[in-house]
């Protein structure tokens, strides 16, 4: 780790209300960190909300069996958060990801944190914890909480647990370390179920999940002489099998099991944008790609809110993609 940790327990020791936050449509990685930071915190006594800009997906909410995490919106507005002390934002710095949550950032005048490992070009005007090279926000939390002697209790363990899992794919993704092993051990030393976790993530599919995933893989197209695959769901998807949006989430995994593959293209037709998932398995930098329309995340795992229709951001991704996939 590269990270100073030194000026956030500074922080932390200096303010007493802190309000945490993270990118809409959550993952467990968001909420892991959301919910294990606010855990450190009171600690040390003291106050803490977590608020994001929508709801928790259905299918990760057993990392919040409380229903600790709010949204804006419901039943708390943007001016009952201004006076908190410090505001810090999770495992994203980009302010597109940030949904309403957005406007609260700019408006609050307060001391503004950022933990994250993700690339962004954008500026929150925020003290910034940043390890690109780590393979989730989850380690760095975990971190933190080493570095200023908090106890890893169970329930730590076990948020913080499913946040590296996921994000690296079940320990499956090149981000993975010798590192990363060791934190996990100390997470399950400290109480983390790796089977109970992974049967809550990966075995409580809701058919209407399934039916949804199957519409998406039957909709698979390959280019670029089948190195780059691509498939997308539309509204009219969501409406048709019950589902919902986050019930696209790692479907776009499958997509890279097909030999040959080397990259994965997923448009999702949302309300108001088109939300496009990139992934790589090879030296092929996506990142670069989502940053060409404003988005980002990692070299093999990007991601693009595109203002404009699935048809019209479908165009524009899969020309770049095939222009540079060699």
């Amino acid at each position: 780790m590269t990270i100073d940790w030194l000026p956030l327990q500074k922080i932390i020791e200096q303010h007493q209300s802190f309000l945490l936050t993270s990118h809409c449509r959550a993952d467990c990685d968001a909420l892991g960190s959301e919910l294990a930071m606010a855990a450190i915190l009171e600690q040390f006594g003291k106050n803490v909300r977590i608020v994001n800009g929508d709801e928790v997906p259905r299918h990760i909410s057993f990392i919040d069996p409380s229903g600790r995490v709010e949204t804006l919106g419901s039943g708390v507005s943007a001016d009952d958060l201004l006076d908190i002390d410090v505001l810090m934002v999770l495992d994203t710095s980009a302010w597109v990801q940030l949904g309403p949550m957005a406007d609260v950032v700019k408006r609050f005048s307060g001391t503004r944190v950022v933990v994250d490992h993700h690339v962004s070009q954008d500026d929150m005007q925020a003290t910034v914890f940043k390890d690109s090279a780590t393979e989730a926000t989850g380690r760095l939390v975990l971190e933190l909480c080493n570095a200023i002697n908090a106890t890893v209790t169970p329930s730590i363990a076990h948020q913080l647990f499913t946040a590296i899992a996921t994000d690296t794919g079940w320990f499956r993704f090149a981000s993975v370390t010798e590192e990363t092993f060791q934190a996990l051990a100390q997470l399950v030393a400290a109480g983390a179920n790796p089977p109970q976790i992974f049967a809550s993530l990966y075995e409580r599919h809701t058919l209407a999940r399934l039916k949804l995933r199957a519409r998406i893989l039957e909709n698979i197209e390959t280019f670029s002489g089948g190195r780059l695959m691509a498939t997308q769901v539309y509204q009219q998807d969501f409406a048709e099998t019950g589902a919902e949006p986050a019930d696209t989430e790692d479907v776009i995994n499958t997509l890279l099991t097909v030999e040959g593959s080397q990259v994965a293209v997923l448009f999702v037709e949302l309300k108001r944008i088109t939300k496009v998932s990139l992934r790589s398995r090879t030296e092929f930098d996506v990142r670069a790609v989502a940053e060409q329309f404003g988005g980002g995340g990692h070299k093999a795992a990007a991601g693009i809110a595109y203002e404009g229709s699935l048809a019209e951001a479908r165009a524009a991704v899969l020309k770049v993609l095939e222009a540079e996939i060699k």
